[in-house]
């Protein structure tokens, strides 16, 4: 797949904007036909006694003789500010700047722009300056950190234009001590089309695949003459989750401006996360062969309990960020004091849950292995048939436990990379390319798992004849032989449960 997104750096253009009373009704275009008239630097304004209210930094996007495309899917705007120092002008401590923005759209040259979005946004200044203050130093600039501008959760429209005024009102104390501000620069990133068809050509081609399995699945255990089990009914809910995160309604986004569709995808996301990490412990909880609750949810309310705050913090935190942001695109959680400590708050508290799961998760696996170790010890006793059957069970256990760490690695690594994509422009085009094998490789992974899962824990379908029922395996004839390890027949214990308690021994 190519890279998933691009990262276009855009300039702004100093726009003079003299019709004070028109503010609200009119557009200022940096380029082209109707262009705005211009300034070249703050120095030329104050020659022409220009205020700083009647400047405009105008940004139209995409750069000229290009379009926007609904392929994209989103966009996402970082600011930077190009601050001098000066020693008469120079930049407070925790300088806050105050932004009117505004965001329009068109989709034809000819066409007016229409407004989207318009608000006041106030953004904490992080700079540092690495030379001492003094006169020799007059000119150079502060090293300021990029500030979250902007997100808009669909490219509906091949056109879009930003104007911001810096409004200075020293009475009030807006935009006062934050330095001589030179320009206002933009980092737009969107997701690339080829990735998107990619990306869709993925979930269209999975969704039926795991939608066969399922249904294969759940009719194999109809067909029995017991109750699904515990373990049964979690796994085909991994596949309802996986199936609900397939669905490519994405194919929509291409027709309709749905600005939702980030925000959705992300409480996609956290049900199939949240469902998978309940998954493996409840996996991990059936197969502790000597403990007393099995096959009731309520076992382990213990270990879902901290996955079901934690996903619930997040979905918290998801709807404070994004959610504000279907109706104001330029709104951002980090943004002020108490939103950052909200937002640190919710995160650290995942995070915690995250520890604890993993605690519990590593302490069932290491009972788990060491219960088959000592289970394995009374292998040789029994006779031949009996042994081959029961050391299937515990290679094959052995080997999707094996590759249940791998997959929960490899998840974690990629929530850590996914962390890293919204500031891939710092790191250089090798972490995209990384990325995007990363996004396919792991969603592919995911969903060979649940597969698999299916596939090797669907009930078995064969009967066993008189003979070798009575023999060797010791079972009932026509008893259906599992390959779980829970409880699998109405008239009891399947042999794996039996070896787990002892009974196979005495």
């Amino acid at each position: 797949a190519p890279s998933p997104t691009t990262a276009v750096p855009y300039m702004s253009v100093k726009c003079i904007d003299v019709r004070k009373n028109h503010h609200k009704t009119k557009w200022l275009m940096p380029w082209g036909p109707n262009h705005c008239e211009k300034l070249k630097d703050f120095d030329e304004a104050v020659s022409r006694q220009i205020e700083a209210n009647d400047i405009v930094f105008a940004v139209h996007i995409p750069l000229p003789s290009k379009e926007m495309s609904p392929w994209f899917q989103f966009m996402l705007f970082i600011i930077q500010l190009d601050i001098a120092f000066k020693m008469d002008n120079d930049l407070k401590e925790n300088a806050e700047i105050t932004l009117d923005v505004s965001l329009a759209y068109r989709d034809d040259v000819f066409d007016d722009w229409e407004e989207i979005a318009h608000a006041v946004e106030i953004r904490k200044l992080k700079c540092t300056f690495g030379s001492p203050k003094t006169l020799d130093s007059e000119g150079r600039h502060y090293d300021c950190d990029f500030l979250p501008f902007m997100e808009i959760g669909s490219v509906a429209h091949k056109y879009y234009l930003i104007n911001i005024r810096l409004p200075v009102n020293e009475r009030k104390g807006i935009n006062v001590g934050i330095g001589e501000i030179k320009d206002i620069r933009l980092v737009g990133i969107h997701q690339n089309g080829g990735f998107t068809k990619v990306w869709f050509a993925m979930k269209t081609f999975l969704t039926p695949s795991i939608l066969i399995i399922m249904v294969w699945y759940w009719r194999r255990i109809t067909l029995m003459t017991r109750a699904p089990v515990l373990l049964e009914k979690v796994i085909f809910a991994l596949g309802i989750s996986m199936t609900f995160i397939n669905i490519p309604v994405e194919w929509f986004s291409i027709g309709f401006d749905w600005t939702w569709m980030l925000l959705f995808g992300d409480i996609r996301q956290g049900i199939f996360y949240a469902m998978l990490l309940s998954f493996w412990i409840i996996f991990c909880g059936e197969h502790m062969m000597d403990q007393n609750e099995r096959n009731r949810l309520s076992g382990y309310w213990k270990q879902v309990g901290p996955i079901a705050v934690g996903s619930f913090c997040l979905f918290i935190f998801d709807m404070c960020e994004r959610g504000v942001q279907l109706k104001n695109p330029f709104y951002s959680i980090w943004t002020t004091e108490v939103g950052t400590e909200l937002a640190m708050a919710f995160i650290i508290v995942a995070g915690i849950c995250l520890c604890l799961y993993f605690l519990f998760l590593c302490f069932m696996v290491f009972q788990v292995f060491r219960n088959i170790s000592g289970k394995q010890s009374s292998l040789p006793a029994m006779s031949k048939a009996r042994r081959l059957h029961y050391e299937g069970l515990i290679f094959r256990f052995k080997f999707l436990m094996l590759i249940t760490l791998a997959c929960a690695a490899m998840t974690v690594i990629f929530f850590i990379v996914s962390q890293v994509t919204e500031g891939h422009w710092k790191w250089g085009d090798i972490t995209i390319e990384v990325n995007s094998a990363f996004f396919t490789g792991i969603y592919g992974m995911w969903n060979l798992y649940v597969f698999a899962l299916m596939f090797l824990y669907a009930p078995s379908h064969k009967n066993y004849g008189e003979d070798q029922s009575n023999g060797d395996l010791g079972v009932n004839s026509g008893e259906e032989l599992q390959l779980t390890t829970t409880i699998t027949h109405v008239d009891g214990p399947t042999e794996v449960y039996k070896l787990a308690r002892k009974e196979a021994q005495e």
